[in-house]
């Protein structure tokens, strides 16, 4: 799967930087990014999808260290969990202190976090310095962008920027989990 060019790279990293919103392909659907610091672009990202902000957002990283800081005071098992499916197409839903900003974790008492294993997605969190939001490309309750066509299509006048690269290939959304019940919450 190709990887964008390092000239696409620094233009996507300079609009997040900007306080910017991004299209990416992720593992299975083209998805919307932002610097998850910035709560200004989180907004532009609720605005844009026009959903409801107390949903909360995927958090996505190329890596553990990326991750780290909200990964503190899980148990041993908890970590193995976490382990056996990063990096990979499964989010967990990682409980956070009540201080977490609610622009991330909306109405819910955790976060939801995904060390990727797409290599486009690997390749922007390392350009970046760090995890960034992934949330669909799509207007709230229409299908998810899954091409570069459809993106420009119904979301292009509103983005900052459009990384070009391919999806991984999945059929369907990445498979979402629980942390604490080990649920499934979506299926992959």
């Amino acid at each position: 799967m190709p990887i964008a060019s390092s000239i696409h790279l620094s233009l996507a990293v300079r609009a997040l930087r900007d306080g910017g919103v991004i299209a990416y392909p992720t593992e299975s659907v083209w998805g919307l990014g932002c610097d998850p610091w910035r709560p200004d672009a989180v907004a532009r990202i609720w605005d844009i999808k026009r959903r409801d902000p107390g949903k909360g957002l995927i958090l996505i990283a190329a890596d553990w260290a990326q991750i780290a800081p909200w990964l503190v005071g899980l148990d041993a098992a908890s970590l193995a969990l976490l382990s056996a499916s990063w990096p990979g197409p499964v989010t967990w839903l990682v409980p956070v202190p009540a201080d977490f900003p609610a622009w991330l974790r909306g109405r819910h008492e955790t976060v939801a976090l995904r060390v990727s294993a797409h290599p486009g997605v690997q390749a922007l969190c390392h350009a970046f310095g760090g995890a960034l939001v992934s949330t669909s490309a799509n207007r709230a309750g229409h299908p998810a962008a899954r091409s570069l066509f459809d993106v420009r299509q119904r979301l292009g006048g509103e983005l900052d920027f459009i990384l070009p690269g391919a999806t991984g290939g999945l059929a369907r959304p990445t498979e979402i989990r629980d942390l604490s019940s080990q649920r499934v919450i979506r299926a992959g």
